[in-house]
């Protein structure tokens, strides 16, 4: 029994230590269109998340203490010359410090009041000439509340802490200068390039269905069929829905052969160059239909983000292996001592401890 209660100890702290030094996780997040601009650029938005990487600024990263949520970060234009930007997790989503703030529905005048507070707070440090934001220019207002403008998908993945930390290393020692291109150097570029630190020759452009652009879903697709065949990357798909009030709801992410087949951009192209415009076609016919998103994703609202926020799938399993090891050692244990002791009081206990 001594002999069992070591293992047992030595196997729950190995799990433990293990977990915790190796395990992480991180997210794409796949943010749908909205507005008159998404009816334009249907593509929608990139953004990745990192539940082990904090923000000790908007531009600088660090390692997270006990208790915080992890940081999104993503490019943007028109925001003080910086290519990326770090927010908290919960601020990113809904303007808010905690998520228990998060309102259930909102309008107009609360999300400018709960996005002004957080910038007075917070984002000063960006320069107080930054710019709200608005149809043509870029703002401080795409830095917070996004769960109130539009829905997103956050496509979950393991990563290791040695993976975050060289990733971390890198962006705060890059030059953080922005180079924005909406065609050849946007936020699915970003992504892309944030990608294939973790997973290395994943993220390469495509010809089709995107003439070699990149876009949200091209990024969210190849994310999908590279887990497919690596399960250790654990890929679990949420959905964060957006917050009803402000606007209508959002709409889905397409690719640039299924932006230009189903808007009105169609019919200029057909007489242009009708060639071109049925290769589209067939490419979006072949292409652009499959699926990135399961039919019924898990929802994920405020009060429940710890399904994306907690350890990861790896971590999980390894502290359950542990756990499941030890009382496998404590059956085996427990039968034994039955076994040999045919005192009932003996056999109720082990089968309580069980």
């Amino acid at each position: 029994m001594r002999k069992a209660s070591l293992l047992v100890l030595f196997l729950l702290l190995l799990g433990i230590v293990s977990a915790g030094h190796s395990a992480a996780q991180g997210a794409l997040l796949m943010e749908e269109p909205y507005g008159f601009f998404g009816t334009l650029n249907p593509t929608g938005h990139n953004a990745i998340y990192l539940a082990r990487v904090c923000a000790a600024s908007p531009i600088t990263l660090r390692r997270c203490h006990e208790g915080e949520l992890g940081v999104v970060i993503a490019r943007y234009q028109g925001i003080k010359g910086y290519d990326w930007i770090a927010m908290p997790l919960v601020p990113y989503l809904y303007s808010v410090e905690s998520a228990a703030d998060a309102p259930e529905r909102v309008d107009s005048q609360l999300v400018q009041k709960l996005r002004n507070q957080y910038h007075e707070r917070h984002l000063l440090s960006l320069g107080a000439d930054v710019p709200e934001g608005g149809f043509f220019h870029g703002g401080w207002k795409e830095l917070v509340g996004v769960s109130y403008e539009r829905r997103i998908y956050a496509l979950r993945f393991n990563t290791t802490e040695e993976q975050d930390e060289h990733l971390m290393a890198m962006l705060n020692a890059g030059p953080n200068q922005s180079r924005f291109s909406l065609l050849f150097n946007n936020c699915a570029d970003f992504a892309r390039e944030v990608l294939d630190q973790y997973y290395p020759g994943t993220f390469d452009r495509s010809i089709f269905p995107d003439a070699g652009m990149t876009t949200p879903k091209q990024i969210a697709y190849k994310l999908t069929r590279y887990a497919r065949k690596h399960p250790e990357v654990g890929l679990t798909v949420y959905e964060l829905p957006q917050i009803p009030g402000l606007h209508r709801h959002s709409r889905s992410n397409k690719d640039i052969a299924e932006s230009l087949v189903t808007t009105a951009y169609a019919v200029p192209l057909a007489v242009v160059s009708p060639y071109l415009a049925g290769g589209i076609l067939v490419d979006y016919l072949v292409r652009s239909h499959r699926g990135v998103i399961p039919k019924h994703p898990q929802k994920l609202d405020a009060e429940h983000l710890q399904a994306l926020t907690r350890g990861s799938a790896s971590m999980e399993n390894l502290a359950s292996a542990g756990a499941q090891a030890a009382g496998a050692v404590t059956a085996s244990s427990a039968q034994t001592s039955a076994d040999a002791s045919p005192t009932p009081g003996l056999r109720e206990g082990m089968a309580e401890h069980e």
